[in-house]
């Protein structure tokens, strides 16, 4: 399949277009909305879902390895990645240490949400991966965090005086971490006999609760991007999507020494590719309370999640399939 088949096909699947009629009805100034304990649900349904399906691949397959490997590679590149952003942000934009050092922290960072998009896309094009990249992704929270904090102490900007212990708990017990490292633990300690007893839950309905939690991101995205527009520059924009790019290569060069499936490629490079803006806002609200939340929001939510989910994520899947020669 061409890049071009699978742009449009992901362009017209119904995870996407409900995206677009949630930033839509937004832009428009619809009174659609999503309430947030639904939203809050279908978040919790959709981690417990990849993560449980995860965990079973692994109590399928056994712990190897290419599993060791592939989260010391997921880890090394969330601790790296913000520096290069933070290099890249004082190139082309007049951010500060600060606002620099948050923004990196997103990028370095993944977002589950396109984690639970890229699955999507895979399995609906019968595409199989390793059920174990969903630990990795976890493993890829904290990192970046870290990273970004460091530089902005080594920049003298901001008081970042909160406890590094403090900050790892924090993310640790992040809503999203643990259910989706407890339902891949469950999975793996169940195995198959788990998968058979829950696949009615969590398997089956799983497309349509994304296209619903996707219309809620819309809605999301597009109240926010009016207000967040006047941070917006030329080169922030230009950051925004080619550092997912960027990320997406050395995924790629990594994914590919460690010997990952065409599928597993695909989904390690859009974790490289994506940008969180969950857990590393509720992080960094504590840690550099004086970064303008707006600019990093803007950015990894209303320009890389809707790049990555429209174009992004088939570039990565050819990308993976043209490497592995698959």
């Amino acid at each position: 399949m061409s890049l071009f088949d699978l742009a449009s096909q992901n362009l017209l699947s119904p995870m996407v277009l409900f995206f677009v009629l949630g930033l839509l009805a937004a832009l428009a100034r619809s009174d659609l909305s999503i309430p947030e304990a639904v939203a809050k649900l279908l978040a919790l349904y959709l981690m417990m879902s990849i993560g449980f399906r995860g965990g079973a691949e692994v109590g399928h397959y056994g712990l190897s390895a290419t599993l060791g490997a592939t989260i010391a590679a997921g880890i090394g590149l969330s601790f790296a990645t913000p520096v290069l952003a933070f290099w890249l942000l004082r190139l082309v934009s007049r951010l500060g240490t600060v606002d620099a050092a948050a923004v990196a922290a997103h990028y370095g960072s993944i977002s589950a949400v396109t984690l639970v998009a890229v699955t999507g896309v895979l399995t609906q094009m019968g595409v199989p991966f390793e059920g174990y990249l969903i630990a990795v992704a976890a493993a890829m929270e904290t990192p970046a965090i870290l990273s970004a904090l460091l530089l902005a102490r080594r920049g003298g900007g901001g008081s970042t005086g909160q406890k590094t212990s403090d900050l790892v708990r924090e993310i640790g017990l992040n809503g999203s971490v643990v259910m989706l490292l407890g339902a891949f633990a469950i999975g793996a300690i169940t195995g198959a006999r788990g998968m058979s007893m829950l696949k009615p839950f969590l398997v089956d309905p799983f497309a349509g609760f994304l296209c619903l939690f996707l219309l809620d991101m819309g809605l999301v995205a597009g109240r926010g991007l009016k207000p967040g527009l006047k941070h917006l520059s030329g080169g922030l924009v230009a950051f925004a999507i080619f550092m997912p790019l960027i990320g997406a290569g050395v995924a790629a060069l990594l994914a590919t020494a460690i010997g990952l499936s065409p599928g597993g490629m695909a989904v390690f490079m859009t974790l490289a590719a994506s940008a969180s803006y969950i857990a590393v806002p509720a992080a960094l609200r504590l840690a550099l309370p004086e970064a303008n939340p707006a600019i990093s929001l803007t950015l990894s939510l209303g320009v890389t999640f809707p790049f990555n989910l429209v174009l992004g994520i088939p570039l990565y899947v050819a990308a993976a399939t043209w490497l592995t020669g698959r």
